[in-house]
């Protein structure tokens, strides 16, 4: 079975409360669960994490280039000005797929600019949790 991490960054641990009328009424762990159930439909080993700790994502980055391992970006705020996980992003050694669960560019302003975009294979926002979904259907069909 394919290794696929799902990396998530800062305040995604606040799914559920954390403004649903954007995000919606599912947790993160509602969100864990759909990402490891879609994965092992799909034959991948799906592994979710997330942190508010800019230093530890680019930790798992590097983790995932080096053991050349998929991997399924939301990277929350850090989308918008963290030029050092752009940086460790481009050392990328296998798909790379930024999602998002809301449609920046239908936001505030400084949401509408992604760093992580251009080192990216593609991008899936808008289409709430199933943004991941998607991402992980992708993943699947470029491994097959």
């Amino acid at each position: 079975m394919n290794r696929v991490l799902v990396l998530n960054g800062p305040n995604l641990r606040r799914l559920g409360t954390r403004e649903p009328d954007v995000y919606g009424a599912a947790t993160f762990d509602d969100l864990a669960t759909l990402c490891r159930d879609t994965g092992q439909r799909l034959g991948l080993d799906v592994e979710v994490r997330q942190t508010d700790d800019e230093a530890e994502l680019i930790r798992w980055v590097h983790e995932a280039a080096d053991e050349r391992l998929p991997v399924v970006l939301n990277p929350a705020a850090f989308t918008h000005y963290s030029y050092a996980l752009r940086d460790a992003l481009a050392q990328r050694t296998a798909p790379l797929i930024e999602v998002h669960i809301s449609n920046p560019a239908a936001r505030e302003e400084f949401r509408h600019t992604s760093v992580v975009a251009g080192v990216a294979t593609g991008t899936i926002a808008g289409f709430g949790l199933k943004s991941y979904v998607l991402a992980l259907h992708a993943l699947a069909d470029e491994a097959s």
